[in-house]
């Protein structure tokens, strides 16, 4: 069975859009730590730069991360931040 699968980067939004991503982003990250195969899901906004958001998240396999792309992208979340300039990295651990 193939490993673990982790994200980590950065989310960049438009100054005018941080209040409508603080908004969602207690719901998102709920239901991200939620799915089956979560071992990890944090994403937090930058102390000094606010319109970077951090995202580090494992999940146990290729399939649970995959449930997971496939939850978020029809979500309000992915409605409101699928445009945003994104610096991730996808590994296997």
């Amino acid at each position: 069975m193939a490993g673990k699968v982790m994200l980590s980067g950065t989310m960049t939004c438009a100054a005018h859009e941080i209040d409508h991503v603080l908004a969602l982003l207690p719901e998102h990250i709920r239901l991200s730590r939620a799915e089956p195969g979560c071992l990890q899901f944090d994403l937090w906004q930058d102390e000094v730069r606010p319109t970077e958001f951090h995202v580090t998240e494992v999940f146990r396999d290729a399939r649970a991360f995959a449930a997971h792309q496939d939850r978020t992208q029809s979500s309000d979340w992915w409605r409101v931040t699928h445009h945003m300039a994104r610096d991730f990295r996808t590994s296997n651990v």
